[in-house]
């Protein structure tokens, strides 16, 4: 890490207000968030006590995404948007033991996620890992400074886990997906979650306003069809735009009896750049 995780990054900080990074780190069970983020926390899981199955459905989700791509699909590169603090397996982790030869490059705009990003660059000898601080909407700066580490002749797949949730005009957030699969080559994926009011999702508005009102940055759900625009041009993958708990989930017996995990009310897809 350079100097940009410094103590001058610490300034940007604001532990008197809730941020979504330190309050999804607290319902996955991490240690890094402030007395203001565990209070938000608790006030929203007791609006929405679904809301950490959803937290760690999430993080499932990208596990088993990533195993896919690093195994069967045999993709070697990965643009992880909207990162947050890390946790275990984090993307490069998952990849690079399928793949020593990985190249992971993540990108957020958190502080405190900036600050903890030396975590986040413990590469394997064979592969590189890098972090990249900026903004979801500034893809110039993000797939500029990604062509670092990331060769955009080859197939890189787009992460954007629980991301677009933070934009909250949707003309905006496709235009981020378009700009950034624009710029990948064929071959590239996108991997892409989103929380919706929609699969049993509907107690979660008042929890919602709520965040909205006391933390940062705003939020938005979004239906499966406003969600599936995001796909426009791409091969979603089976089994298609479903509960991300319930993409490919890791329970062959109970499959065999026809048992799933519970649904949650997040999105989760995986699609091809054809």
């Amino acid at each position: 890490m350079d100097d940009r995780s410094g103590s001058s990054e610490v300034t940007r900080l604001n532990p008197g207000v809730a941020h979504n990074a330190r309050v999804w780190n607290y319902w996955l069970g991490g240690k890094d968030h402030y007395p203001a983020d565990r209070e938000v926390g608790e006030r929203v899981f007791g609006m929405f006590p679904n809301i950490v199955h959803v937290a760690r459905a999430d993080r499932a989700f990208l596990g088993r995404v990533v195993n896919h791509l690093a195994g069967q699909a045999g993709v070697r590169q990965f643009l992880d948007i909207g990162t947050g603090l890390p946790t275990v397996d984090n993307t490069h982790e998952v990849a690079q033991r399928l793949a020593p030869e990985s190249r992971i490059v993540y990108v957020d705009n958190d502080p405190l996620v900036l600050v903890h990003a030396r975590a986040l660059l413990t590469s394997t000898p064979e592969g590189a890992t890098d972090y990249i601080d900026a903004d979801a909407r500034d893809t110039a700066t993000i797939l500029r400074e990604a062509a670092g580490t990331l060769d955009f002749d080859r197939p890189v797949a787009v992460m954007l886990l629980g991301i677009l949730n933070f934009i909250l005009d949707t003309d905006e957030a496709a235009a981020i997906v378009r700009g950034l699969m624009d710029a990948v080559p064929s071959g590239s994926y996108l991997a892409l979650t989103h929380p919706t009011l929609e699969l049993g999702g509907e107690a979660n508005v008042e929890a919602m306003r709520f965040w909205n009102e006391h933390a940062t940055p705003p939020i938005t759900a979004r239906t499966g069809e406003e969600i599936a625009r995001f796909f426009d041009g791409l091969e979603i993958l089976d089994p298609g735009l479903v509960s991300c708990s319930l993409w490919r989930p890791e329970v062959p017996a109970l499959r065999e009896v026809g048992g799933l995990p519970a649904q949650i009310s997040q999105y989760g897809a995986l699609a091809r750049k054809p």
